[in-house]
């Protein structure tokens, strides 16, 4: 990652730069983690095959526990595609992991309260 003083930057120029970088950037997805997997780890795994802006465990809210995936973003597309390659369906810290490009995030969150439509929800007033 770098730092760039922007003060002297047109916003054109830094708006033009920011989306080159957002097209380039890999997310993937990385699953069936070991419990005791670190975002470190996940870093330095990831940072064989090239360069890592972000690497995350995901945490269980209530617990504090690993839920075994996380997340990595990679600066260069290349890069990123051939760790997907090199790393899916290998072993890692006694796991065979799955690791795959995630897929973008769906307006609105989850499904949860979609599976019925409204007039059938279940209404305990009725």
């Amino acid at each position: 990652m770098f730092i760039v003083e922007t003060k002297d930057i047109p916003l054109r120029t830094l708006l033009y730069v920011l989306l080159i970088l957002i097209i380039f950037i890999v997310n993937i997805f990385v699953a069936k983690l070991s419990s005791t997997t670190t975002s470190e780890d996940l870093q330095a795994l990831f940072s064989e095959h090239g360069s890592v802006s972000s690497a995350k465990v995901i945490m269980d809210k209530e617990t504090g526990n690993s839920k075994c995936f996380g997340f990595v973003e990679m600066e260069d597309e290349t890069e990123g595609f051939n760790a997907i390659n090199a790393l899916n369906e290998t072993e890692f810290q006694g796991r065979k992991i799955v690791v795959k490009k995630a897929r973008p995030r769906e307006e609105g969150g989850d499904d949860r309260g979609q599976r019925f439509p409204r007039e059938r929800r279940f209404n305990s007033n009725r």
